[in-house]
């Protein structure tokens, strides 16, 4: 079972996540390392648009092979080197489509590498 979490003495949030997520402890638990923008062939996409879609791409990837769905996942982080927040929201939206589990944005001075300008790792949760 899951339950999103948003105080009601709160301010709503700005985009579509949750102050916090209750799950059942009983259930299957998968943590996702961090993923960047490095496509099937090695390659990094260019540019924070392209990086932030094969991120995602990538994350999705891990999830399904691990037999989760979108709605398991409960916490994403993104670390970024450039302002990026409008494109995360609009990513996570996409990817999660309207999933709203916990989320952070984080920009940093670098990843680890110079070309990465995108990160994002998560939790996600199911019964088992």
């Amino acid at each position: 079972m899951r339950r999103e979490i948003n105080p009601s003495n709160f301010p709503e949030p700005q985009s579509n996540y949750s102050q916090g997520v209750v799950h059942d402890a009983s259930a299957a638990r998968m943590v996702i390392s961090g993923q960047v923008g490095v496509r099937p062939d090695g390659s990094i996409a260019e540019g924070l648009d392209a990086q932030m879609q094969q991120t995602w791409d990538n994350f999705l990837a891990v999830l399904k092979t691990a037999g989760f769905d979108k709605a398991d996942v409960v916490k994403v982080t993104l670390f970024t080197t450039v302002p990026a927040l409008q494109e995360f929201r609009r990513g996570r939206e996409q990817a999660l489509a309207g999933h709203a589990p916990a989320a952070t944005y984080v920009q940093v001075a670098g990843l680890a590498d110079p070309d990465f300008l995108v990160e994002i790792e998560g939790e996600a949760v199911k019964a088992s």
